[in-house]
């Protein structure tokens, strides 16, 4: 650990925490606005319709998180995790530079591609950091994940506050701009601050850390290629692949990418020369991978069908911008994760602390209930009243303490059981676990047009029904699969 420390940490930690505080202000910033914008037809918007908006907001926010997986591979093989975090951050400052300017759509998305290229370069490599400034591992790396996680939903509440207002209330490209702005800060805080608090954290890829010029790719690993090229081809063919609306593309994108992860997965378990603890470990990943792709599904929906359900069929208080229901989440985290943490030391001490798997499976319970308060305000809704701002209250409330089970306990999993030669690519897959959530949300918006209303209930129905089917499923494997944890909690 760096000599240099702040209430018991390194100094590092609080320069990635600020860097990641303004880059995480753009991003749920102009997340906020950004399916109002392409549904606006009255106010300079695109004037979209909900399937092609809830797709391209699907396929946006899927790329951000998909493209922490080359991100990663580039970092551990080229770049770096420092140099990656730093063109990163120019990539999605310029992005957003590009939004705040009203120009024609095939623009706009070079914006939007801008923003997630830069995010997938920066996004893994910031929390791979992290890890490496605890080498100790324990309970001080689990704590300094949970401090980075309040700079995080710092960032994220103050964009969603400021970006949220400047969009809907002044202008959406004034809401853009302001992102560019917090993203300029972060790389400001980056730039003349971490030579002297990371020192050599981060600086050389993890390639030249090994010596792999005598590795060979393994037979198996050309196998899988081959089998998830014909793959693709077969679905091509049949007619499975569609790519001529948006919502057909999303679909099509999240067949390929999962494709892809299941060869991954099994590519590093057969084919990476890793030990049997080693592949052990990777199957939890595995698992832990696929309950994180349902919850980030079910609890992405606040900035596509939650956010359609604030703008139209909820009461908006004191006349405020519908984008700031998002915010309660951001504020539950700095309120709760103080109170959860301290509760994982006390009942730590008890030794009553839950595995990490029944966290992951509290984590999706509390999405249930907190959908199924949504079955409830969907009922009310379509009676033609509003519905009352205690519906998405509660129904964050309860998403956010389910994120608070899964989220911080995943990333710090992820660092844990990765093997170090692969870290910054699974951290990767990590978020790649949150691409997926976001286009399977994406999709889910697209069937709250005008015309399918009556539908709302059973579709926030079928998300509890989801969630409780593998969080059950998650809570039953933990303890057979307790034993490959190798004693790691």
């Amino acid at each position: 650990m760096s000599e240099k420390t702040l209430f018991g940490h390194p100094k590092g930690l609080f320069v990635l925490f600020f860097t990641e505080m303004w880059e995480r202000f753009s991003y749920y910033g102009m997340r906020a606005i950004l399916l109002l914008f392409l549904l606006d037809k009255t106010s300079g918007g695109m004037g979209l319709n909900e399937g092609e908006g809830g797709a391209i907001y699907g396929l946006y926010t899927f790329s951000v998180y998909l493209l922490s997986l080359p991100g990663g591979w580039l970092a551990d093989n080229v770049l770096g995790q420092r140099k990656a975090i730093w063109y990163g951050g120019i990539a999605i400052m310029l992005g957003h530079i590009v939004l705040a300017f009203p120009a024609s759509q095939a623009v706009f998305f070079t914006g939007l591609g801008l923003v997630a290229i830069g995010t997938g370069l920066l996004k893994p490599n910031i929390s791979s950091i992290v890890s490496e400034l605890y080498p100790e591992g324990g309970a001080i790396r689990d704590a300094a994940f949970s401090i980075f996680y309040i700079g995080i939903n710092t960032g994220s509440f103050l964009g969603i506050l400021i970006v949220g207002y400047l969009g809907q209330k002044v202008g959406w490209h004034y809401g853009f701009g302001a992102a560019a702005v917090a993203m300029f800060l972060g790389l400001l805080v980056y730039r003349f601050t971490a030579q002297t608090y990371l020192q050599d954290k981060g600086m050389l890829p993890k390639a030249l850390a090994s010596d792999k010029s005598s590795e060979k790719t393994n037979p198996i690993t050309w196998g899988l290629l081959g089998a998830l090229v014909v793959f693709m081809l077969v679905m091509q063919f049949n007619g499975m692949f569609q790519w001529g609306s948006k919502a057909a593309v999303a679909t099509s994108m999240g067949v390929i990418a999962v494709a892809i992860v299941i060869v991954y997965f099994l590519n590093l378990i057969f084919a990476s020369g890793l030990d049997t603890t080693e592949r052990k470990r990777i199957v939890i990943l595995f698992i832990l991978f696929w309950g994180a792709v349902l919850f980030w599904a079910g609890f992405e929906q606040q900035g596509s069908s939650l956010q359609i359900f604030a703008d139209r069929y909820s009461e908006l208080p004191f006349g405020m911008p519908s984008s700031w229901f998002q915010n309660f989440n951001p504020f539950y985290i700095l309120v709760f994760a103080p109170v959860l943490g301290g509760l994982w030391v006390f009942l730590e001490k008890k030794q009553l602390n839950p595995p990490l798997l029944v966290k992951f499976a509290i984590g999706l319970f509390l999405l249930a209930l907190g959908y199924y308060i949504m079955v409830v305000g969907a009922q009310i809704a379509l009676t033609g009243v509003k519905a009352s701002a205690l519906f998405l209250t509660f129904t964050y409330l309860f998403h956010t303490l389910g994120e608070l089970c899964l989220s911080p306990v995943g990333l710090s999993a992820y660092t844990k059981l990765a093997p170090k030669k692969y870290l910054s690519q699974l951290m990767g897959i990590w978020f790649v676990a949150a691409a997926l959530g976001n286009l399977f949300a994406g999709l889910f918006a697209g069937g709250f047009d005008e015309e399918n209303v009556q539908q709302m209930p059973q579709m926030f129905m079928s998300i509890v029904w989801f969630c409780l089917a593998v969080g059950g499923v998650i809570f039953i494997l933990q303890r057979p699969l307790k034993d490959w944890m190798g004693g790691i909690k």
